[in-house]
């Protein structure tokens, strides 16, 4: 453990902070967490206070010597909406109003618009996270006071973030998403082997029928992506949003920033038919992850979102031996398509007491629930009871 004496900074955008640095903190290990990623977030527009997200990044700074050396770092955000988290805060908020209270701003610790589990808090090693993490929690907890934010929410950590942010007084909250694991399947089929009869011939059915539609897939890896290509998919990715009434949240810049700045984290699955796109879904690259992230289409065609969104990546995980599928929050419909429901956590900070304790308890009590759905989760998915079983030839 370091006897280093460091300066605590909050307020940054990610253009203040040195890229080296903080890339040499997140050790590939997410890449959402990297410097390219969070960059492209802001100068294209797609994260800024206009938008409802500013950046306010904390580093944890050594001087010593005169020459700053960054020992730890959080992505931090002042929000004055809940949109784009993925963990539902709403009815907090209504609440805090209802009683006359402001709920809005808040801080945010979390990747924007990105449901996937990584750390929070960037250090160099597991000691480090037990030593910084306390000191960043006083700190942050001092900004929120100086500009009047309610609370404090810290989204998606992973394991090692959750055990020590368990350390502290935060409150835990429990949900639940749907993960894809290669298990040493070699093929598509031998994936498919391991579904019931039924279930397997619904999954080959549901890949036939875009087939029968006159589909073929393009898998184009970042950096050789061409502009009208990227048009096209930004098209069909702002049309999902249309469709609900919505407008997406990231702009065309952002895309043509990340595959300028972090090629070699992206692919771009486009599907064909008659010699032109007509859907397509981006996928990002971690270490031994595949992240399933945006999605679009020109029209509705049978069963051609779960083809490329999900047996396109699966092809992928088992074709380059990457042992996880992250396709996203949400979707029951997973469920029958192989991905396993898994806990997610979250931690959060109230300022106000009596609000902390409601809901405290409402926390408490919602992980009866979750755990009730993760086990009838399990009851839906389509794997045979024992391997031991032996199906009718199909």
């Amino acid at each position: 453990m370091t006897d280093l004496s460091p300066e605590i900074h909050i307020g940054l955008s990610m253009q203040d902070i040195d890229a080296g640095q903080w890339d040499r903190l997140v050790r590939d290990r997410s890449p959402f967490l990297k410097h390219a990623f969070l960059l492209a977030l802001e100068q294209s527009g797609s994260v800024q206070v206009d938008a409802g997200w500013q950046p306010c990044h904390l580093i944890v700074a050594d001087s010593a010597g005169g020459r700053d050396k960054m020992l730890a770092a959080m992505p931090l955000y002042i929000k004055s909406h809940s949109y784009g988290e993925y963990v539902f805060d709403w009815g907090w908020a209504e609440a805090y109003q209802r009683y006359g209270q402001p709920y809005y701003p808040k801080l945010l610790s979390a990747i924007p618009f990105t449901p996937s589990q990584s750390p929070r808090v960037l250090v160099g090693d597991d000691e480090a996270l037990q030593q910084w993490l306390p000191h960043i929690r006083q700190a942050v907890q001092r900004y929120a006071e100086k500009i009047g934010a309610s609370s404090w929410h810290i989204l998606f950590p992973d394991q090692g973030s959750a055990e020590a942010l368990q350390q502290t007084e935060l409150i835990r909250r429990e949900a639940c998403q749907f993960h894809w694991r290669n298990k040493g399947y070699k093929t598509f089929d031998d994936f498919l082997a391991t579904f019931s009869s039924r279930k397997r011939k619904n999954l080959r059915k549901e890949r036939a029928d875009v087939a029968a539609q006159g589909i073929d897939f393009q898998c184009l890896e970042g950096g050789n992506i061409s502009e009208d290509t990227w048009d096209i998919f930004y098209q069909y990715y702002q049309s999902t949003y249309q469709i609900r009434g919505q407008h997406g949240y990231l702009t065309r810049e952002f895309f043509r920033l990340i595959d300028q700045s972090m090629p070699e984290n992206i692919f771009l699955v486009m599907a064909v038919k008659d010699n032109r796109p007509v859907a397509g879904a981006l996928f990002f690259k971690g270490a031994d992850t595949l992240f399933g992230r945006y999605w679009g289409a020109e029209q509705d065609y049978d069963n051609l979102h779960f083809e490329t969104c999900y047996y396109q990546g699966i092809e992928y995980c088992i074709q380059h031996n990457i042992s996880l599928f992250d396709a996203g929050a949400q979707g029951e419909h997973k469920l029958r398509r192989g991905f396993e429901p898994i806990t997610t956590l979250s931690y959060h900070w109230i300022k106000d007491p009596a609000f902390r304790a409601a809901i405290a308890d409402f926390c408490q009590q919602e992980v009866q629930h979750v755990q009730a759905y993760k086990s009838a989760a399990n009851e839906q998915l389509p794997f045979r009871q024992s391997d031991t079983v032996t199906d009718s030839q199909e």
